[in-house]
């Protein structure tokens, strides 16, 4: 029953009770009564109003609905094929998706812009605490498991590198190629990233635990892709970007962007026996490749909208599959590795 009706019910309760003929005596009679209905009608509407508590004032389902998500662009490939094959397995569900660099996705995730976002830096204490003092809860799901790549140009024949020589450049200890190879006729090392605000940039200060600013041969540029093209046409380069943007063997862009350049293979961080890794399925899985991270789906939704119909449906057997085609490693989905001998 909705308000509306409520209150009708009230007035035709009080107009039934008896009928007069002294409009004097109307006026006094039905004004007394409305008076003492005042409370009861009040109370009629609160529970009312009750019927409606935590329901949402929208038509949204976990397979219906209009939507944006906001992802870290390094993650746009795989995202992409996701929300693409769930909107069509959902004709109801129309979700778009925006990629930006990770740090204006957890500012927009934070400013109440977005429902979901995707990125691989979890929310900090503070950040969560303050989105409980607003009662809102953010959930946390493992989606995939990725990993950083190191990528050099076609021409550079340093494809091997020690993860303590990884680290020196970030500590600013090692600057030109000569360092790692003294064979090498290139210059100077030219670290690129894909943005200054970007997840990439943040992996590698945490990792080797650099406070400050990083040296002066490090560069950004605005994108994944950007940094690609970069490296391919610069011999003295360094690319770090996610393996996301290359691992796809199916898909023809990955493939257009791995023959542009080199993957780099990279020792593990205790272990000094001559065996490098390249970011592969299997290196990811069991974390041989060093550098491997996890990408989170996160949700401030406060029902079950289409924004947590998604994040089920992605973690799931379908989305999960996704993963697995993208070369990624899923997160809820056991894998079986095969060992191949030559």
């Amino acid at each position: 029953m909705n308000r509306v009706s409520v209150i009708q019910n009230f007035i035709i309760i009080a107009c039934r009770n008896k009928r007069f003929t002294h409009t004097n005596e109307v006026n006094r009679t039905f004004s007394h009564k409305l008076l003492l209905l005042f409370p009861l009608l009040g109370m009629a509407l609160m529970i009312a109003s009750c019927g409606t508590m935590g329901k949402p004032a929208t038509n949204e389902t976990p397979t219906r609905g209009n939507i944006h998500i906001v992802a870290d662009e390094s993650f746009q490939p795989l995202i992409e094929t996701e929300v693409f094959t769930f909107t069509h397995l959902y004709k109801g569900a129309q979700i778009r998706p925006f990629f930006k660099p990770e740090y204006d996705v957890i500012n927009d995730f934070m400013r109440d812009s977005v429902k979901v976002i995707v990125t691989s830096k979890k929310l900090s204490d503070a950040q969560i605490q303050y989105l409980r003092d607003t009662l809102i809860i953010a959930r946390t799901t493992t989606f995939a498991y990725d990993a950083l790549a190191l990528i050099t140009n076609r021409d550079n024949k340093d494809t091997l590198i020690k993860y303590n020589t990884v680290k020196d450049i970030f500590l600013g200890k090692i600057k030109k190629w000569k360092d790692i190879n003294e064979k090498s006729k290139l210059g100077n090392i030219r670290v690129i990233f894909d943005n200054k605000k970007s997840g990439n940039v943040r992996y590698f200060k945490e990792l080797f635990e650099i406070k400050d600013s990083l040296s002066g041969n490090f560069f950004a540029v605005n994108n994944n892709a950007e940094v690609i093209n970069f490296v391919s046409r610069n011999p003295d380069a360094l690319g770090i970007i996610s393996v996301n943007w290359i691992s796809d063997k199916h898909d023809s862009l990955s493939l257009s962007f791995i023959n542009k350049v080199n993957v780099v293979a990279v020792s593990q961080q205790y272990i000094n026996d001559g065996t490098y890794y390249r970011p592969q399925q299997g290196f990811i899985y069991d974390k041989e490749y060093p550098f491997v991270r996890e990408i989170y789906l996160i949700s401030r939704e406060t029902f079950r909208g289409l924004g947590s119909g998604f994040i089920n449906w992605a973690c799931a057997e379908q989305g999960q599959r996704i993963v697995l085609k993208s070369g990624l490693v899923p997160a809820t989905m056991p894998i079986r590795l095969v060992q191949i001998k030559h």
